[in-house]
């Protein structure tokens, strides 16, 4: 129980008072997002279109942004590929030694899994933009990386790295 007044884990806006003006769906399309007059945003809790939406950090890419908005789309794009590209790469040697190699082993690994929280974390803005272009880079990424397309030859193991897994 809260007696003291403070909330304890995610922040929640105050419930609108009759003198603040709140609209509904505030980017045009539909959504269960509020937005108060001085351009206060709320999360979203569905998927929405458009470009008035907050992507990793507070503010970005910003209200009435388009600009700013592409080049976020871009950012997610690209990571969601060098995901990809680092789930897939051969860097360590066959007879590198074992304390070298798994050092670097564990290094991609712990910058892959960051960064696919990092484009995790910006779908979990329910832009649809935003959860299309993560889909569109993973899958360029393994196109080019994974899949048989550029590969040359297989030679028994094809990446340092054991596959992402999801246990969905």
């Amino acid at each position: 129980m809260n007696h003291s007044g403070h909330t304890h884990g995610m922040d929640m806006a105050p419930p609108p008072s009759s003198s603040s003006t709140i609209m509904n769906n505030a980017t045009g399309g539909g959504g269960g997002m509020t937005m108060m007059s001085d351009h206060h945003m709320m999360m979203h809790m569905t998927f929405f279109w458009g470009k008035n939406t907050e992507i990793l950090f507070s503010g970005w890419p910003g209200y009435d942004n388009l600009g700013m908005y592409i080049l976020a789309l871009v950012v997610v794009f690209f990571i969601a590929i060098l995901v990809e590209f680092l789930s897939h790469s051969k860097y360590i040697k066959e007879d590198a030694d074992n304390l070298t190699a798994g050092l670097l082993q564990t290094t991609l690994y712990g910058l892959r899994i960051g960064l696919a929280y990092v484009v995790m974390l910006a779908v979990m803005s329910f832009n649809g933009g935003v959860f299309l272009v993560a889909i569109v880079g993973h899958s360029f990424g393994f196109l080019v990386f994974g899949s048989r397309v550029f590969k040359k030859s297989s030679s028994g193991q094809t990446s340092d790295l054991p596959p992402l897994s999801c246990s969905c």
